[in-house]
C-alpha cells in the first residue's frame, strides 16, 4: 500500500516538476552581453525628504531569458529632511533642556540627506514592437546615505544618518526607438528600504548598438 501511495504521489508531482524545469530551462547566460547604455533625469519624492531632482545611468546587459532583461543602474539625489522631521527633532531636544525662564529657542536649521543607489533589476518585456516597448521590473538595490547640516556635523546624529541599507525595487516603463542607435525611455520606480522609501519618475536616452536595434 505504501508503495502504491508513493507511486501516486510521484505521478501527481511529476507534471509540476517538469513545468518548473521548463521555466528554468528558459534562463541562460548565452544572451548576456552589453545591449545599451542610458542616461536619465527625473524627480523623486519620499516619505522623509523633500522632492528633488534625481539623475542616474543604466546599463542593459542583455537577456537572461527570452523576455527578461538584466539591468544595472546607479542614481543619486540629495534633499532636505522635511519640516515634520525637523520639527520633531527640535521638540525632542527641547524636552531635555532646562529652561526656567521659558525663553530658550532651538533652531537646528536645515539637515540634508544624500542618497546614492546601485541596483540590479530584472525587466520583463510585456510587449515589444519595432518602435515601442513596454516593460515591468523587479530588483534590489544598495543605498549609501550621507547626512549633513550645520547643527549635526561631527555629531552622533550625523553618524546615525550616514548609513548603508538594502532595498527592494519595483518599476514600469516604456521605450521608444528614435533612431537606429538611440531610444528614449520613461521609467516609474518605487524603492523600499529601511529609513527611507522613494518614488520617482524618470526619462532618459538609451544608446543601443546597431546589432541590437536591428533585432527589434
Amino acid at each position: 500500500m505504501k508503495g502504491v501511495t508513493r507511486s501516486l504521489l510521484l505521478v501527481l508531482c511529476l507534471p509540476s516538476a517538469l513545468r518548473g524545469q521548463g521555466v528554468l530551462s528558459q534562463f541562460s547566460y548565452e544572451g548576456l552581453r552589453f545591449s545599451g547604455l542610458g542616461v536619465e533625469l527625473g524627480v523623486v519624492t519620499s516619505d522623509r525628504v523633500t522632492t528633488e531632482v534625481v539623475g542616474g545611468v543604466r546599463v542593459d546587459y542583455g537577456r537572461i531569458a527570452p523576455r527578461v532583461r538584466l539591468i544595472f543602474g546607479a542614481s543619486y539625489f540629495k534633499g532636505e529632511l522635511d519640516a515634520d522631521e525637523v520639527t520633531r527633532f527640535e521638540e525632542q531636544l527641547s524636552g531635555i533642556v532646562i529652561d526656567p525662564t521659558n525663553d530658550f529657542v532651538i533652531d537646528v536649521g536645515s539637515i540634508s540627506w544624500a542618497n546614492f543607489e546601485g541596483d540590479l533589476d530584472l525587466q520583463y518585456v510585456l510587449s515589444e514592437g519595432t518602435t515601442l516597448t513596454f516593460y515591468a521590473g523587479v530588483g534590489f538595490g544598495v543605498h549609501f546615505r550621507n547626512g549633513s547640516g550645520r547643527s549635526i556635523d561631527g555629531t552622533f546624529v550625523e553618524d546615525a544618518l550616514d548609513t548603508i541599507a538594502a532595498g527592494f525595487n519595483l518599476s514600469a516603463g516604456s521605450e521608444v526607438r528614435l533612431t537606429r542607435y538611440l531610444n528614449f525611455y520613461t521609467d516609474l520606480r518605487v524603492a523600499v528600504s529601511s529609513e527611507l522609501n522613494t518614488a520617482s519618475l524618470r526619462g532618459g536616452f538609451m544608446y543601443r548598438p546597431g546589432t541590437i536595434s536591428d533585432e527589434r
